[in-house]
């Protein structure tokens, strides 16, 4: 058994800790406020407050972790992109790692996105995306930048380290039948990149306790184009919504090689499935 500090108890991270307590391990998970604290707590998780906009939000953490004394972090809080805050999450990570080195932390996990890709119609596996690589090609976006300062800061902190880079999030509450609509455009070309919830919370918890640092792509292994995964979507439903526009631009494909070699088992095998 050992002992997981959670930061981020929202769509991924309160569903991990629930999943990660079944299996016998001492969990705590954070929420930003008081009221999401006590949601936790009427949950049966042990629910603690890490609020890294506040100026005394480092300190905080450190004291928490100190008190919790976990051997893992995980971060899976969003990088806030939609509400125009996502300048600060290299930031808000590099004040977790500062709160793991001085809790002594001995391992730190990164849930991490697919964005860290460039905007190139190719297969990626890992080593296709790099801090040092987007400093020299114009094909990566200001978000993947982003993302991946953030994730080299989890790479400098000399802790043992795993950062998974989960594709398109689905489940419970995000059928992708709800965004099918709002979609500017779908490609017949371009792979439908998606992740079932119960898959990233079995590869963060895969990847947590596991003996190495690594870096690893979480995505269904099988998919098929993002035109006809969205209108499978809405056929699941029974919407008679039509869908955006179907353009003929290929994108990139996400690889889940190097976990599958791992020795994860993926619980969904095509997206199709997911539906």
């Amino acid at each position: 058994m050992k002992t997981i500090s959670i930061i981020g108890g929202g769509w991924l991270g309160k569903p991990l800790a629930h999943y990660l307590e079944t299996t016998g391990h001492k969990v705590f998970v954070s929420k930003t406020s008081d009221e999401g604290v006590a949601l936790l707590q009427q949950e049966q998780l042990n629910g603690f407050k890490c609020n890294l906009e506040l100026k005394s939000g480092t300190a905080d953490l450190i004291t928490a972790l100190k008190e919790q004394a976990p051997n893992i972090v995980i971060g899976c809080f969003p990088p806030g992109f939609r509400s125009g805050n996502g300048e600060r999450y290299a930031a808000q990570w590099k004040q977790v790692i500062e709160a793991c080195v001085e809790a002594k932390v001995t391992k730190v996990v990164m849930v991490s996105s697919t964005t860290v890709y460039p905007d190139v119609s190719q297969e990626m596996s890992e080593e296709h995306a790099s801090l040092a690589l987007s400093e020299t090609h114009e094909q990566f976006s200001d978000k993947a930048q982003i993302m991946l300062l953030a994730e080299q800061y989890v790479k400098n902190s000399g802790l043992h380290f795993g950062i998974v880079r989960c594709s398109g999030l689905i489940g419970p509450e995000r059928h992708p039948s709800r965004f099918a609509t709002r979609l500017k455009q779908v490609s017949d070309l371009a792979p439908a990149n998606m992740l079932h919830l119960t898959d990233a919370i079995g590869a963060v918890s895969f990847i947590a306790q596991l003996d190495k640092s690594v870096v690893v792509n979480a995505t269904t292994p099988n998919t098929v184009s993002k035109a006809e995964f969205y209108q499978a979507a809405l056929d699941s439903v029974g919407s008679s919504d039509p869908l955006p526009p179907v353009v003929h631009v290929a994108d990139k494909k996400i690889l889940p090689d190097t976990l599958l070699e791992l020795g994860y088992r993926f619980h969904h095998q095509h997206t199709l499935e997911l539906l």
